[in-house]
């Protein structure tokens, strides 16, 4: 259907859809980071990523809204929390080499290369961000078709890539 701007209907909720994600997704950080809940502090922030989602909603959403949208935020939204622990238990591994008396010995850098059975280009951002938040391992680099090279500390962390956290991010982001 065409409105009098002789432009698409869907196009207009396909914007209004993307404005709407980017104004949540922006209002929900400034509530984390901003740790502030009182009304003054709220309504900046309602204003102020109201502002943000006007101009920035086409950069998170190039293309319109993706398909499944819904289920692969619920599904990242799940993947977060054994994120978290995964950094948790990396933290806890550097701490081991770093105390241990023979640290030379245990501390074996490498650049590990794989290639990812990923595909979507949001896939492939969270699994590479996933691996830098990771202490012990930095990627490096990644291309469009899904090579990593990825710098790890010792071996277990070069042996764990990509694993597991390849395979909960192709769930979260429906690419089984």
């Amino acid at each position: 259907m065409v409105n009098n701007r002789g432009t698409d209907s869907s196009t207009n909720r396909g914007k209004i859809g993307s404005f709407a994600i980017t104004f949540f997704i922006a209002f929900g950080l400034w509530l984390i980071l901003s740790g502030k809940f009182d009304y003054f502090h709220i309504s900046l922030g309602i204003i102020s990523c109201a502002i943000v989602s006007v101009f920035s909603s086409d950069l998170l959403f190039p293309d319109g809204l993706p398909g499944h949208a819904l289920q692969k935020t619920i599904g990242f939204l799940g993947y977060l929390p054994w994120l978290i622990y995964q950094i948790f238990l990396a933290n806890l591994h550097v701490l081991y080499l770093s105390l241990h008396p023979r640290l030379l010995e245990k501390i074996n850098p490498q650049i590990v290369r794989f290639q990812s059975r990923l595909k979507s280009g949001m896939s492939l951002v969270t699994l590479a961000n996933s691996i830098t938040l990771t202490p012990g391992t930095i990627t490096l680099f990644v291309s469009v078709d899904g090579e990593f090279k990825v710098h790890a500390i010792d071996d277990e962390l070069a042996r764990g890539l990509p694993g597991e956290m390849e395979e909960r991010i192709a769930r979260a982001f429906r690419e089984n």
